[in-house]
């Protein structure tokens, strides 16, 4: 069968936060295609934050039982249904992710292509069916490429041999493994540490840094570190060197385990022995695959489409939002990002930069790390004056209630102007907490007097915030 070409007004590739600009684009009258290999919602949905969130409830849960006794409640024991809770999970995700496919299915703006799909050409893109079929053609004058990122796989002895998970398969597994080994200690790492370690798993973490987290600020980094290394078995300053599997046949059951070598820099060996390895060492861009350089597509060197402030690359009429461009790798920034692409796409006559401002994160770990702005480490690298505040938990009526006494907030501050430079929070809800900071920073007046001039309702946790930002001694 010869190939079929179709024209659109526009095609994304990509349906997680590139839908939003699809289905914005068609009610706007544009003639619209979306392309999509994988589950429809991307890999937020599917493979990352909402996932992943709903598995560290039940975790959390269990935080909460574990810690029952100090507040006068006796708990007489729990058991673990992991097929029930990974079946809670996938069955909401699953259901979300089949209910956008049915709309879609059922609609002919956007249309739904699914399946693999690459460059052949100036803005012509080729979507595989099968043999028999062929490859279907589109085109188009605008393009959006919101095809997100994937697991990056280190280059490790043995590791391509053995069957490995990344967070994808972890957050499918059939059965709880007893012990869980961890190549990589940022936060993907330590998030599903959090969730197979609450449920009894036996946890290692091996990190080639120092610290876990290593890109939060150094006083969270150091003070995580030491809460989790209390928790689970974390190897500090050790590489993975090799990885192998053996099969033993236990009355009539196969088992698997995997050893791990890992060495750090004095040349010390470590061997780990688990029934299953974990490789969470980053993300990388999924441009790969696309065949980029057959529309004149730039990347730079890790593989990220180049774009400008518009989210343009350097072909005019195509434009890249969320991970494939590595700005700021969550989906909240590719939401953003999403709303400046409708609009640079549909209204090229008064394109619009995308305000990054107050950029913040979270891990949702126990405990719970969020954070925007500056650290302290990039401070004193970029040579800015600044004076920084911190104020703990368990000095607030809250923080006390609650019992959290490794909580802080901390603040940086410009010596001269007030603004805020940056807020790091660990602690219970630093998720939350963390968004009186943004408001400030983003559309008030961006000092802490935006937030030791606002009431606090008394004993609530934000007072910790607020305490934290009246804490400074200014010069």
């Amino acid at each position: 069968m010869n190939d079929i070409e179709t024209t659109f007004d526009l095609i994304v590739i990509g349906a997680g936060s590139g839908l939003d600009v699809a289905s914005a684009a068609a009610e706007h009258g544009l003639k619209v295609a979306i392309i999509e290999r994988d589950k429809m919602g991307g890999t937020c949905l599917n493979r990352g934050c909402i996932p992943t969130k709903l598995l560290i409830h039940s975790a959390d849960i269990i935080e909460t039982i574990k810690k029952a006794s100090v507040f006068g409640i006796n708990v007489n024991g729990y058991s673990v249904d992991f097929d029930k809770i990974m079946k809670r999970v996938n069955g909401i995700t699953d259901t979300d992710s089949d209910n956008i496919k049915d709309g879609l299915k059922q609609s002919e703006n956007p249309k739904l292509f699914a399946g693999d799909c690459k460059f052949i050409g100036n803005k012509r893109i080729a979507i595989g069916t099968n043999k028999d079929e062929g490859e279907q053609v589109i085109t188009a004058e605008k393009i959006l490429i919101a095809a997100g990122s994937k697991p990056r796989i280190p280059k490790i002895k043995g590791l391509s041999e053995v069957d490995y998970i990344t967070s994808d398969e972890a957050l499918r597994l059939k059965r709880q493994p007893r012990i869980l080994t961890f190549i990589g200690g940022g936060y993907i790492a330590c998030e599903l540490a959090h969730f197979f370690g609450s449920l009894g798993t036996e946890i290692h973490i091996i990190q080639r840094n120092d610290m876990l987290i290593p890109n939060e600020d150094k006083e969270i980094s150091q003070k995580f570190t030491e809460i989790f290394s209390k928790k689970y078995n974390v190897h500090l300053g050790y590489t993975a060197q090799y990885i192998s599997k053996n099969t033993d046949d236990v009355d009539n059951d196969v088992e698997e385990s995997f050893k791990v070598v890992a060495k750090n820099k004095s040349e010390e060996i470590l061997e780990i022995d688990s029934d299953q390895v974990l490789v969470s060492v980053g993300r990388i861009p999924s441009t790969a695959s696309l065949d980029l350089e057959k529309t004149g597509i730039k990347v730079d060197e890790k593989g990220f489409i180049q774009v400008d402030n518009y989210l343009e690359a350097n072909v005019k009429g195509i434009f890249a939002l969320g991970d494939i461009i590595g700005k700021y790798m969550f989906k909240h920034n590719a939401n953003l990002e999403a709303q400046y692409a409708y609009n640079n796409i549909l209204h090229a006559d008064r394109k619009t930069p995308v305000n990054y401002a107050a950029m913040p994160h979270a891990i949702f770990t126990s405990p719970q790390v969020a954070g925007v702005g500056f650290t302290e480490q990039e401070l004193i690298k970029k040579g800015i004056d600044y004076v920084k505040s911190a104020y703990p938990y368990i000095h607030t009526g809250m923080g006390e209630a609650i019992e959290d006494k490794e909580g802080f907030v901390k603040f940086l501050v410009d010596s001269k102007s007030r603004n805020i430079l940056g807020c790091h929070i660990m602690g219970t809800d630093a998720s939350i907490l963390i968004h009186e900071v943004l408001v400030s920073m983003r559309t008030g007046d961006g000092t802490t007097d935006s937030i030791t001039k606002t009431i606090h309702i008394h004993p609530a946790l934000s007072e910790v915030v607020a305490r934290a930002a009246g804490n400074f001694r200014m010069g």
